[in-house]
C-alpha cells in the first residue's frame, strides 16, 4: 500500500472517524497532529494544488479566528495562505494526502473509494 499521511485534529469528530476508517481499511498512516507540527507555507501552497483549492476553500470559514482577523473580505490568497501558517486551527480537517493527492475527509464516507 502506498505512503498515507493524514493532518488530524484528535479534538474534530470527522478528523478521528477519518483515522478510524483507515486504520480499519488496515492502511498504516502517518498521523500528522497539525496543531502541534505546523504545516509551513510550502506545505499549504503544495496541500492547495493538490487539492485543487483556493486558499479560501481549505479554510474553516466558522472560526472564531477567521472572524477576529476579518479574512472574509480578505481576497489575497498568500494572505489567507500566512493566516492559516500562523493559525493552523483555520485549515479543514481531516486532509488525507497519498501518492501525490490529497483530499478533504468530509464527509468520511468519500475516504474508502479514495484510498482503495
Amino acid at each position: 500500500m502506498s505512503n498515507v499521511k493524514i493532518w488530524h485534529n484528535p479534538r474534530c469528530t470527522k478528523s478521528r472517524e477519518a483515522v478510524k476508517l483507515v486504520e480499519e481499511l488496515g492502511i498504516s498512516a502517518e498521523i500528522v497532529k497539525y496543531l502541534d507540527e505546523l504545516p509551513d507555507e510550502k506545505e499549504i501552497k503544495s496541500t492547495l494544488k493538490m487539492l485543487g483549492l483556493s486558499a479560501r476553500e481549505l479554510m474553516r470559514t466558522t472560526e472564531a479566528i477567521y472572524k477576529e482577523l476579518d479574512l472574509k473580505n480578505e481576497n489575497d490568497e498568500e494572505k489567507l495562505i500566512a493566516a492559516m501558517v500562523k493559525n493552523p486551527k483555520l485549515i479543514q480537517r481531516p486532509v488525507l494526502f497519498k501518492d501525490g493527492k490529497a483530499i478533504i475527509g468530509r464527509p468520511s464516507s468519500i475516504i474508502s473509494e479514495w484510498l482503495l
